[in-house]
């Protein structure tokens, strides 16, 4: 694989579960040293997606290649050479982090086991807890034992599969720090998520819906091309207010962010239009603000089309 070609390329990924399409047709690429995004909500197909780029499933339709080999028929190559962290922790809760990390290794045949698991402990900041078992660990330290594992081979491409869900703010942002380490020394991360503040620290984003791509590019790029007018409302009785405009034309959401009200719609002459005898009365405070990465999402997914069978 040469050091320039895209570490994830693949176009036309396919896959069925019955007669749902879980996965229609999804084309990307993902360049070395890369933090790739991938967001969307729950079914939207981002881990069966994950799961064929690992070469855990068999795409019925597309092609391309993931860290030099064909995703259709070099799986086995793909597996060895790919470190993949699912959603739910997956390792054993009786044995200790370094007896974990020892086994995993041993799946991989990690030449120089041991100190391997010694690096691997002392890079994630696991190795005074070496002897804990892994059951008794909070959310954030089995993160970490995870990504330990995901790392224990030395593989050029992570695949994380929403790593941070169920972890406080702090081990959230030190995970984080770690990934960006870990990209400036030339890892590529293809990472699920569903918190805007991680989607805001990735190169490059892809949104999901319902097994379809909707939009890719880099948080402006994404947000940009949805041409979305916001509008900020403060001050008294905001639900009241929220009921009164919600629905009309051109109105696409409403949406609470703490004290305020996020109005948006595609057509800013048509929002206009309908805010107008609103912002007449002067009872609230009204200020036209750029769209974040979450109003231009919310939008994304209330204009997809469901493929619940």
């Amino acid at each position: 694989m040469n050091s320039s070609d895209p570490v994830i390329d693949v176009s036309g990924i396919t896959k069925r579960f019955g007669n749902k399409t879980v996965v229609n047709g999804i084309g990307l690429q993902v360049r070395r040293g890369e933090i790739f995004g991938f967001l969307g909500p729950n079914g939207s197909g981002k881990t069966t997606f994950i799961r064929m780029l690992c070469g855990l499933l068999t795409p019925e339709a597309g092609s391309g290649t993931c860290l030099g080999y064909d995703v259709l028929r070099q799986q086995r190559e793909i597996r060895t050479r790919a470190g993949y962290m699912t959603q739910k922790f997956s390792y054993y809760e009786d044995l200790s982090i370094r007896e974990n990390l020892d086994f995993i290794a041993r799946v991989y045949a990690v030449p120089d086991r041991r100190n391997a698991v010694n690096a691997a402990l002392e890079r994630l900041g696991l190795d005074r807890r070496g002897h804990q078992l892994a059951g008794q660990l909070s959310g954030g330290w089995k993160q970490r034992l995870a990504l330990a594992a995901c790392l224990i081979h030395s593989p050029k491409l992570l695949l994380l599969d929403e790593p941070t869900a169920g972890v406080d703010p702090k081990a959230r942002r030190d995970f984080w720090d770690e990934i960006h380490r870990l990209a400036a020394d030339g890892m590529t991360v293809l990472i699920a998520t569903h918190y805007m503040d991680e989607a805001e620290r990735c190169h490059r984003l892809a949104y999901l819906a319902y097994g379809n791509l909707l939009a890719q590019g880099t948080a402006e790029e994404v947000v940009r091309a949805a041409d979305l007018t916001t509008w900020e409302v403060s001050g008294p009785r905001l639900a009241a207010l929220a009921d009164a405009i919600r629905g009309r034309d051109g109105v696409e959401q409403v949406v609470p962010f703490g004290n305020t009200l996020h109005v948006s719609g595609r057509n800013a002459e048509k929002l206009e239009t309908a805010l107008a005898p609103h912002r007449a009365g002067g009872e609230h405070r009204w200020k036209r603000i750029p769209s974040g990465l979450e109003d231009v999402f919310i939008a994304l997914m209330d204009g997809a089309e469901d493929n619940y069978q």
